[in-house]
């Protein structure tokens, strides 16, 4: 009985030691959905992962993906690329999928619209 135990907890600790992100799947390497931006109010203010927001730079929030990892977003309405690096958390409306820079806003031509339609492909 103690053997069995000893075995289970071996490999729930085994199953928790292997739970980090992957981006093997289509499914975690490319994603659709709304795409926001935030504007200049929050120049100078920190962001989650302690870097300073810059409205100039390539950047975005995501809820989950690790600081650091490069994006290719694209505007599915006019096809216009960026890519942008993750350094921040959100979006915080629920329908969204990332938040961008005004620079990459602005690359996208969404500055107009506000919100559009993107694909967002992790980049390795």
């Amino acid at each position: 009985m103690r053997r069995l135990l000893l075995s289970v907890g071996l490999l729930l600790w085994l199953s928790g030691c292997t739970s980090t992100v992957r981006f093997s799947s289509t499914e975690l390497s490319r994603f659709r959905g709304f795409a926001s931006f935030y504007g200049r109010e929050f120049a100078g203010r920190p962001t989650a992962s302690g870097e300073i927001y810059a409205p100039e730079a390539l950047t975005a929030a995501h809820r989950t993906l690790p600081f650091g990892t490069r994006l290719r977003v694209t505007n599915l309405r006019n096809g216009r690329s960026v890519i942008v690096r993750i350094n921040d958390r959100g979006p915080q409306h629920p329908e969204r999928v990332i938040d961008l820079s005004e620079a990459a806003a602005r690359a996208l031509e969404m500055l107009r619209e506000g919100v559009v339609e993107v694909e967002c492909e992790v980049l390795r």
